[in-house]
C-alpha cells in the first residue's frame, strides 16, 4: 500500500474546486485533461490541438460537468485506505440498544485484539494514515542522566582463570576424607603433607616446619583456632594435638578416638573432632578431662564438620550420605537430611545469612543443597556435574565457590540466590581436595593430589583499601627465608619455596 495520499483531478470545475481553478493560469486550465480523453482525440480534430484534449461529454442537467468515476473528491472517502473489518465491527457495536456491562466490553476488546480489529477507529478515511516513527525521542534520549563510572566499573569485574601463585606440595595424601589445609586470621597458611605440617606466613613469606610425626602415623586433619594462635592437628592414630603457632611447641595431646580424626572445628574453647568410626567428640581444651560430649548419629566416617558463627549449631556430614544439624545444648541431632546420595564432606555456613547452610555430595551425588536450618527446609539445589569437595562463601559478594574432583577438577563460581554459574576455572590436573580462604576474603588457596598449591584471586574487594593489602598474593610477599637449621627446615623450604618463580614444578 502506498504511503502517499490519493491525488485529486482538477479537470472538472466542481463547487469545491472553484477557488483552486480560479488561481490557475488560463493556459493550464485549458490544458488539463480528463482521464477518459487522454490519448483519444475527438473526431475531426488534430492530436496536437488544445481543443482536442477537451472532454466531449455533455454537461449535467445542472450545468455542471460530471466527475469521472475513478476520481475522488475530498468529501468522498477513499475505500482503499479504509479498514473494512474494523468499520463493520464498530458499526455493529453501535447498533446495539442495550448497554453492555464491563465484563462484556472487556470480552469484546479481547476478541477484537485477537482478530486484529481496531476498536473506536474512524469508519470513513479520506487518506492513508501517516507512518508512525519507531525511533526514540531524541529529547528523551539525550536528556537521560549519565551513568556513574563506578557502576560500570563494578559491572566489569574481572575474574582470572589463571592462579596468582603456584607452589609445590610434595607428599600430599590423596584422600577425599581428610582435611589438610587451613588459613588463619593472622595470615598464616597451614598444610599437612604426609607426616609433616608446614606453616607459610603469607605476609612475610617465611616457611616453617611445625611438626613431624613418627612411625607410620600421618596427618589426617588440621584446623586453626579463631584467633590464629593455636593449631589443632588430628592424626591417623586418633590423637588430637594442640600446637602454639608462635612458639612452635606442642601444648597438649588429647587421646581417646579409636580411629583417625579426619575433620575438626573450633567454637571458642571447644574443639569438635570427627572420627572414622562415625563419632564426634567435643573437647574442652582448658581442662584435663577434655571430653565433654560425644555425638553419635553417623554410621560411617565423619568427613565434614563446621560450627555456625554464633556457636548455636554444629553441622556434620559423613560417608553415610547424611547431614546432621546439632544443637550446642544437646547430644541428639536437631534434624537429619538424607537427600545426598554420596559422602557429604563439603559443608559451609553462609556468613551473611545465619540460618543458611550449603552441603555438597561426592562422586555419585554431585549436588549442592541449600538448607534453611530454622525451618529445616531445602531451599534449592545445584547439579554441579562433578564431585564436590569443598564450598567457600564470599563475605562481600552474594556468591560462593565450589571445588570439584572427578571428572572436571575445577572451581565453579555461583551467584546466590539465583544460582547462576558465573565462571568455571580449570584449577588442577587432578581433583581439588582442599580449599582455604585468605583472611581478607579475596584469595582462595587450593591443594590437589597433583601435589600443587595454587592461589586464586576471585573475590576482589570493591574498595580501594582492600586492593592495597593483598593477603596471600605474590605482590605482598618478600622472598622466603632460605636459611633454616636442620633437615626439617630444609624440607619445608623445598616444599613451599616462595623465592622461586611464580610457577614451580
Amino acid at each position: 500500500m502506498s504511503e502517499n495520499p490519493a491525488k485529486s483531478s482538477f479537470g472538472t470545475a466542481t463547487p469545491g474546486q472553484g477557488k483552486v481553478a480560479a488561481r490557475m493560469p488560463k493556459d493550464e486550465r485549458l490544458a488539463r485533461a480528463s482521464p477518459r480523453s487522454v490519448g483519444k482525440p475527438a473526431a475531426g480534430l488534430s492530436d496536437g490541438t488544445l481543443s482536442g484534449l477537451r472532454s466531449t461529454r455533455p454537461p449535467s442537467p445542472r450545468g455542471k460537468k460530471a466527475k469521472p468515476a475513478t476520481q475522488y473528491d475530498r468529501f468522498i472517502p477513499n475505500r482503499s485506505a479504509m479498514d473494512m473489518a474494523s468499520s463493520q465491527f464498530n458499526i455493529a457495536r453501535a447498533d446495539g440498544d442495550a448497554p453492555l456491562d464491563g465484563a462484556t466490553i472487556a470480552y469484546q476488546e479481547e476478541v477484537a485484539r485477537a482478530c486484529g480489529v481496531s476498536i473506536n477507529k474512524r469508519i470513513l478515511t479520506f487518506k492513508e494514515e501517516a507512518p508512525t516513527s519507531e525511533k526514540d525521542d531524541l529529547r528523551q534520549v539525550y536528556s537521560r542522566p549519565a551513568l556513574k563510572s563506578s557502576a560500570s566499573t563494578s559491572a566489569k569485574r574481572r575474574i582470572l582463570n589463571t592462579p596468582e601463585r603456584v607452589l609445590d606440595a610434595p607428599g600430599l595424601v590423596d584422600d577425599y576424607y581428610l582435611n589438610l589445609l587451613d588459613w588463619s586470621v593472622s595470615n598464616t597458611l597451614a598444610i599437612g603433607l604426609d607426616q609433616s605440617v608446614y606453616l607459610w606466613n603469607a605476609s612475610s613469606g617465611d616457611v616453617d616446619s611445625l611438626c613431624q610425626l613418627e612411625g607410620e602415623s600421618y596427618i589426617a586433619s588440621i584446623k586453626w583456632a579463631a584467633d590464629g594462635s593455636y593449631l589443632a592437628i588430628g592424626t591417623s592414630e586418633g590423637d588430637v594435638e594442640i600446637w602454639d603457632a608462635e612458639s612452635q611447641s606442642k601444648i597438649r595431646t588429647m587421646s581417646g578416638h579409636q580411629a583417625r580424626v579426619g575433620v575438626m572445628s573450633w567454637e571458642r574453647h571447644i574443639l569438635s573432632s570427627g572420627c572414622r568410626d562415625g563419632s564426634i567428640w567435643n573437647h574442652d581444651v582448658r581442662i584435663a578431662n577434655h571430653k565433654t560430649a560425644e555425638l553419635v548419629a553417623h554410621d560411617h566416617e565423619v568427613c565434614g564438620l563446621t560450627w555456625r558463627a554464633d556457636g548455636a549449631l554444629l553441622a556434620s556430614g559423613g560417608n553415610d550420605n547424611r547431614v546432621n544439624i546439632w544443637d550446642a545444648r544437646s547430644t541428639v541431632p536437631k534434624f537429619t537430611k538424607m537427600q545426598h546420595t554420596a559422602a557429604v564432606r563439603a559443608l559451609a555456613w553462609c556468613p551473611w545469612q545465619l540460618n543458611l547452610l550449603a552441603s555438597g555430595g561426592g562422586s555419585y551425588d554431585r549436588h549442592v543443597h541449600f538448607w534453611n536450618t530454622t525451618t529445616t527446609a531445602r531451599l534449592n539445589s545445584i547439579d554441579t556435574g562433578s564431585q564436590v569437595t569443598s564450598i567457600q562463601w564470599s563475605n562481600e559478594y552474594r556468591e560462593l565457590v565450589t571445588s570439584h574432583g572427578f571428572p572436571h577438577n575445577h572451581l565453579a563460581l555461583w551467584s546466590y540466590p539465583s544460582l547462576a554459574k558465573i565462571v568455571d576455572i580449570p584449577a588442577h590436573d587432578t581433583r581439588v581436595l582442599h580449599t582455604a580462604m585468605s583472611p581478607d576474603g579475596q584469595t582462595i588457596a587450593t591443594a590437589a593430589s597433583d601435589e600443587s598449591l595454587k592461589f586464586w584471586r576471585i573475590f576482589e574487594s570493591r574498595t580501594k583499601t582492600g586492593r592495597a593489602g593483598k593477603a596471600g598474593t605474590s605482590s605482598a610477599m618478600p622472598q622466603a627465608a632460605a636459611a633454616a637449621g636442620g633437615s626439617a627446615a630444609a624440607a619445608a623450604a623445598s616444599a613451599l619455596d616462595v623465592s622461586r618463580p611464580t610457577y614451580i614444578r
